[in-house]
């Protein structure tokens, strides 16, 4: 409510729960001590009996590889009162903003789709509970469904999923990452430094974008997207949002935002209106000529 309230009458887009599930509960080795510690000393209450709980079920949701395991809108597809939840609350806040007389327009973006089965059972879900939401206060109001293109597959089946989203907003951290085939974290404390020193790669790719692999997929899927939905709104959420010479590139596909961090704000406006004057300059030198 406070967010939709501060941004009015713009419209705000909210991404759903995306992190796995393990980033929610204590460490693994620390609670094998706790329990461990307590057996020792001879514990044997109700506390311990938790503890035990909580650390077998800390177990069983372990990954070998979490940010390609169970996390984004694979989370809402098994645990579907997880994203109700949260989509309810984003349209009763929404529902009460209307009462009160404010424009609002929630953009709820489904993260890390790559199946377009995925995306259609979450936005039947959505539409769901905006009617529930819209009948129960009297009220309407206005509201998208789009999802995040993170996963080759994705892009290269963004029209099959443009059918049912209405917005796409590249994260191009994770597009990276699988592209790539590189574990960020890993890559970059490891043999990144050292590929841009030898030349392998000419920068690194999770600071300015990769056009000839990752930029490829971002063009593969602006281009099917519009085959479908010639209006579908496109942007790119992540740090190459940030990024001068990434945003030239994203412009020049047409995408409309971006979205940073923060602090890389001010570079980002600045490199878009550059990025903006110069294909409008190369435009009129090419109808001139």
């Amino acid at each position: 409510y406070e967010i939709f309230k501060a941004m009015n009458p713009f419209p705000v887009t909210i991404r759903l729960l995306d992190p796995p599930l393990h980033e929610f509960l204590p460490d693994a080795e620390d609670l094998a001590i706790e329990v461990a510690i307590m057996r020792e000393r001879g514990e044997t209450g109700s506390e311990l009996q938790e503890k035990e709980a909580l650390l077998k079920k800390v177990r069983a949701l372990a990954e070998m590889n979490p940010m390609l395991g169970f996390r984004g809108c694979r989370l809402g597809m098994i645990y579907p009162e997880i994203y109700e939840m949260q989509v309810r609350a984003i349209f009763e806040a929404a529902a009460q903003c209307n009462k009160e007389g404010m424009v609002v327009e929630p953009e709820i973006m489904h993260p890390l789709v790559s199946i377009v089965t995925e995306f259609s059972f979450l936005r039947e879900m959505t539409d769901r509970i905006a009617r529930e939401v819209m009948e129960k206060h009297g009220v309407t109001f206005k509201y998208m469904v789009g999802t995040m293109i993170e996963v080759p597959r994705a892009a290269v089946t963004a029209d099959e999923i443009a059918e049912h989203a209405q917005f796409f907003s590249f994260g191009t951290n994770d597009l990276t990452q699988t592209t790539f085939g590189f574990s960020r974290d890993d890559a970059e404390g490891k043999f990144l430094a050292q590929y841009v020193e030898k030349k392998v790669l000419k920068e690194n790719p999770f600071v300015t974008i990769d056009r000839k692999g990752v930029g490829k997929m971002v063009e593969i899927a602006c281009e099917l997207g519009r085959k479908v939905r010639p209006d579908i709104k496109l942007g790119v959420c992540g740090e190459h949002g940030g990024d001068p010479s990434s945003i030239e590139f994203f412009h020049s596909c047409g995408l409309t935002y971006v979205s940073c961090s923060p602090y890389r704000v001010p570079v980002a406006r600045l490199a878009a209106a550059q990025a903006a004057a110069r294909a409008k300059g190369e435009r009129a030198t090419s109808s001139t000529v």
